[in-house]
């Protein structure tokens, strides 16, 4: 099955939550920059939210470059990619307008969370269609990256019970780590 449709369906639906969350920011009450004072949250959780999804859109774009072909287990998995990513735009509105209090920042979390265990469904299922010595199963090797997510992201959940601002530090940690590009496989696919 050709991958192409997939792709192209995907990158709409991520260009929409994109479109989402921008909408999502109110305008300023006011004419000066004070006036923007009040919506610093909202533009914190919005540009946090949106090195995000980029940071998706990248890793998805980098991923399919490396599979040749689909099946249907790969198109529901990226379905519930999608799905979950869906969800960023809710959570993170109700971060920002809240001003990054507890349960918000922790469901912000649990979303990121999903998506990173949605995103390794479809990668793993990948694999496991083209094989391990595919492009992507060469690729795809140590997961120092993946296991500090983890990490910060347990504990972004865990401390936001508390301090949901430095949950948000822990998010912003992750963003970080994956917002240096991933060249496993663009290497792999030069080799």
């Amino acid at each position: 099955m050709s991958k192409g449709r997939l792709e192209a369906f995907s990158d709409g639906v991520l260009a929409i939550i994109i479109t989402i969350m921008v909408l999502e920011l109110p305008n300023p009450e006011g004419t000066t920059f004070s006036a923007l004072k009040p919506l610093v949250p909202k533009i914190i959780a919005y540009i946090l939210s949106f090195i995000y999804v980029g940071i998706y859109w990248n890793n998805h774009h980098h991923m399919f470059q490396a599979i040749h072909k689909v099946n249907g287990n790969i198109l529901w998995a990226n379905l519930f990619l999608l799905f979950c990513l869906s969800l960023i735009p809710f959570t993170t509105a109700w971060m920002g307008e809240t001003h990054i209090q507890s349960h918000p920042v922790i469901l912000y979390g649990i979303n990121l969370v999903l998506c990173a265990i949605a995103f390794t469904i479809v990668e793993k299922l990948a694999i496991a269609l083209e094989g391990k010595n595919s492009d992507l199963g060469r690729a795809v090797g140590g997961h120092k990256k993946e296991y500090l997510s983890v990490i910060f992201y347990v504990a972004g959940i865990s401390i936001s019970f508390l301090q949901p601002i430095v949950g948000v530090i822990c998010y912003t940690v992750v963003a970080l780590i994956w917002l240096v590009p991933d060249k496993r496989i663009e290497r792999n696919l030069k080799g």
